[in-house]
């Protein structure tokens, strides 16, 4: 059977459709390529780091928050005593931007989302320095590590935690009785005696506020402040008097001869003191030392005494022979 060598209509719908989708892809990469800066002309910036922290082949890269290349490779470096250059990291960048990154940018890696993918930000740099061309390097500073952060908030909460079961020990402590703030929450006996003595020292206060007891006129009558200040002035004017005045006071303040007379006096004293007690057999040693010479004047004052008694009880015994008459 010969075959027709006419198109049909069905055929003819089917290639516009084809048509139409070829061209509605080629749009969307065109877009795409447009809104990823693929098409556009680049070039190469190397950075040196420490460690990926998530950065990918093909991961982006942005100049002041806004895309401008991509990460072209991630290559390992020959182990080294340099511990910040263990990754050599190349760098694609849009030469539409080569004025926005110079000698003094820094590149830092950030996270982009919440799904934790990192992304390498370029700052911008000021005029005065450079323009970065390809092959330069371009230095990376130091971003916050946010697994460390999350691992100190983890420490943290736990801290929490445990705070808040110690803070709950305490108030079911408090809610049951126990401890002083316990009572004092649940005994009603505490709170009626410290009731008690508000009211007590309710009324102390009113007692002492009273105008006519001691302490209201110490805090109303201005009298006693007044009779203090003018016994205070009266006691300085006696102290100027006594230190400026020539009276037997000012002399005991100011003049020493009463002082060097009652040392002359003492040292006068100590001697007589010193001869009496070290003498070589005087009266006055003995009298202190010799307990025969004591006994005897004791014996002697003791007949005196009963001597004197004796005549005053028989006063004529002694007196008779003293009374003689002569007659003429």
């Amino acid at each position: 059977m010969k075959r027709s060598s006419y198109i049909t209509w069905d055929q003819l719908k089917v290639g516009v459709l084809i048509l139409v989708a070829l061209v509605i892809l080629a749009i969307t990469i065109l877009k795409l390529g447009q809104a990823g800066k693929l098409f556009g002309k680049r070039y190469h910036l190397v950075s040196f780091i420490d460690n990926a922290s998530g950065l990918r082949v093909g991961g982006p890269v942005n100049v002041a928050g806004q895309q401008a290349g991509s990460i072209k490779d991630i290559q390992f470096l020959p182990p080294s005593y340099d511990t910040t250059r263990h990754l050599r990291v190349l760098i694609e960048v849009d030469r539409s931007l080569a004025e926005q990154v110079r000698a003094d940018s820094r590149a830092k890696i950030k996270s982009s989302g919440l799904l934790g993918d990192k992304e390498l930000d370029i700052s911008v740099g000021t005029p005065r320095y450079r323009r970065l061309h390809d092959g330069d390097t371009l230095l990376v500073v130091p971003s916050v590590d946010y697994e460390a952060v999350v691992s100190q908030a983890s420490g943290a909460i736990n801290e929490v935690v445990g705070l808040t079961h110690d803070l709950k020990k305490v108030t079911g402590g408090i809610s049951r009785g126990e401890g002083t703030l316990g009572q004092l929450i649940t005994n009603r006996e505490l709170y009626d005696n410290l009731n008690a003595s508000l009211a007590r020292t309710g009324a102390l206060m009113a007692r002492l506020e009273n105008p006519r007891g001691t302490i209201g006129r110490l805090l109303d009558d201005p009298q006693l402040y007044y009779s203090l200040n003018r016994t205070v002035a009266s006691v300085d004017t006696v102290i100027r008097q006594m230190t400026a005045g020539s009276g037997s006071l000012a002399k005991l303040l100011k003049d020493d001869t009463l002082y060097v007379h009652l040392l002359s006096a003492v040292t006068r004293a100590d001697s007589l003191v010193g001869m009496m007690s070290g003498g070589n057999g005087g009266t006055m040693k003995k009298l202190f030392s010799d307990q025969q010479l004591y006994d005897q004047l004791v014996k002697t004052v003791t007949e005196l005494n009963n001597v004197l008694v004796d005549v005053r009880r028989d006063p004529r015994r002694y007196t008779k022979a003293m009374i003689q008459v002569k007659l003429f």
